[in-house]
């Protein structure tokens, strides 16, 4: 059945990767969630539905966990991952991760889809459809790149690394300490960049094309298939202050294993973590 699941997330992705090429820039109708910057089109809404239709018609006895069936904010998201987390089997699904790029029309949004089995993640799909770029993991079976297998980069300092970080939607806590930790970071690392989608940058770990990421208060959906990625090809995942990866992490650091220590070491002495005891 596990080859079936990653099949059935693989069609599902590239359905719904084709309409967000179709309709990028073009949206018909922009939302604001959360707040002016946490964003939803109905272009977001109609790629959860195809690939919750997958899921119903091959496995209607799973539970599915989308971005777009959860009420806005950081406390209903978490509540979302507590109650689910220890079902059976799990979808976890992020329609349109790059939503913002998605709306100005920058070509840098992805489908994310991880599988978790009593909440293990056993399974990873991230498809970028502008690049044609299917990411795939199994757990305990190596990451693979449009069936290549992948692995993570080779810096073994921070002096060499590049690591890639994001700009939370919420500004008043979890922004002002990601920017807290770029201040720390920049000075001593080779460069940092930040793409606008938190799972095309774990998938970018997986793949050798960046040392590192971290951020602050992101979402099950935006992290459960990229977890499995960066593993699967060699890398390390925590949350910021090295436990390791789970489905309610929300503050992570997912990097090539290498650089992870350091890197968490700079994040706390900048108390840039989001915990207040680290």
């Amino acid at each position: 059945m596990i080859r079936e699941m990653e099949q059935t997330a693989i069609r599902a992705a590239k359905e719904a990767g084709a309409l967000i090429r179709q309709k990028c820039g073009r949206a018909a109708r922009t939302i604001a969630k959360f707040n002016e910057y946490d964003l939803v089109t109905e272009v977001d809404k109609a790629c959860e539905e195809i690939v919750r239709g997958y899921v119903r018609e091959q496995f209607p006895d799973h539970q599915i966990l989308g971005e777009e069936g959860v009420a806005p904010g950081s406390e209903a998201s978490a509540q979302a991952v507590a109650e689910s987390q220890d079902a059976e089997y799990l979808w976890v699904i992020d329609p349109i991760d790059g939503t913002t790029n998605f709306i100005h029309g920058f070509p840098a949004s992805v489908v994310s889809i991880g599988i978790a089995h009593r909440g293990e993640v056993i399974i990873g799909v991230i498809y970028n459809p502008f690049m044609d770029e299917m990411f795939v993991a199994r757990k305990g079976e190596g990451a693979y790149l449009n069936g290549e297998r992948i692995q993570v980069s080779a810096e073994a300092t921070l002096p060499e690394a590049v690591l890639a970080t994001g700009f939370p939607t919420e500004l008043a806590k979890a922004r002002m300490l990601n920017m807290r930790g770029m201040m720390a970071l920049t000075p001593v690392v080779r460069n940092v960049r930040a793409l606008g989608t938190a799972a095309m940058h774990l998938a970018y770990v997986a793949a050798g094309r960046i040392s590192g990421f971290w951020e602050m208060d992101l979402n099950a959906w935006d992290l459960s298939a990229g977890s499995l990625l960066v593993q699967e090809a060699g890398g390390r995942v925590t949350d910021t202050r090295g436990v390791e990866y789970h489905l309610g992490v929300r503050h992570i650091a997912a990097t090539n294993g290498l650089v992870h220590d350091a890197l968490l070491e700079v994040l706390a002495k900048a108390d840039a973590t989001g915990y207040e005891h680290v």
